[in-house]
């Protein structure tokens, strides 16, 4: 099985996806037809005898390609560039029967990091002996979808997430919500998860 080729990025970086060919020093572009694919439907850019002749408009200004190595360059990466990739390559040593050199995915994951989780407490009901509060978490402009996570004096607490996003390769705005009856100080901790990378803000609620 072919191994399948996964470039990882965040937004605003530049990324380069590596093609399966590379053109040897003795010959030049002029002698192969290039396409780089997105989703197999959209092409990205794509170059024949050596010029290029076509480019998406999504990807103007954002890409180039190496003419040796065929790396395809995209800066500043987007959210929108998430998935899977194709680099095709033909050899035009008999124009009129193009030779398929190789035909390779590889898939990009573009991340975005989500801000500090800001917590607040507002109190429902006030009581002689407890106060009711509604807590609230909440991080807002990562991606992918992350985890929300939280302890209450290092206990851990499972919040009532909600999760809003526009389309699925948009932002995310994540809100937790907790009630709680509090008798005394409590420490809450609250934390944002995605790709391995954790954001926490703790909160010390009196009564």
């Amino acid at each position: 099985a072919l191994e399948k080729k996964v470039v990882k990025s965040k937004v605003g970086e530049k990324v380069g996806l590596p093609c399966c060919h590379e053109i040897p020093s003795s010959e030049s572009l002029h002698n192969y037809r290039v396409y780089w694919q997105k989703n197999t439907t959209e092409v990205v850019l794509a170059y024949a005898e050596g010029k290029m002749i076509s480019k998406h408009e999504r990807y103007e200004n954002r890409t180039e390609m190496d003419t040796r190595n065929l790396t395809l360059w995209i800066s500043p990466m987007e959210i929108l560039d998430n998935g899977p990739y194709q680099c095709v390559v033909q050899h035009l040593r008999f124009p009129q029967n193009p030779v398929v050199v190789c035909d390779e995915p590889v898939t990009l994951f573009v991340t975005a990091d989500f801000s500090k989780p800001n917590i607040t407490a507002e109190v429902s009901t006030n009581s002689c002996e407890s106060t009711e509060m509604v807590v609230r978490c909440s991080s807002h402009g990562g991606f992918p979808k992350p985890k929300i996570s939280g302890a209450l004096n290092n206990v851990s607490v499972v919040w009532n997430a909600s999760w809003v996003s526009e389309s699925s390769l948009s932002p995310y705005n994540v809100t937790g919500k907790l009630w709680l009856n509090v008798t005394k100080d409590i420490s809450i901790t609250c934390s944002v998860e995605h790709n391995g990378l954790l954001k926490s803000t703790s909160l010390i609620l009196s009564r």
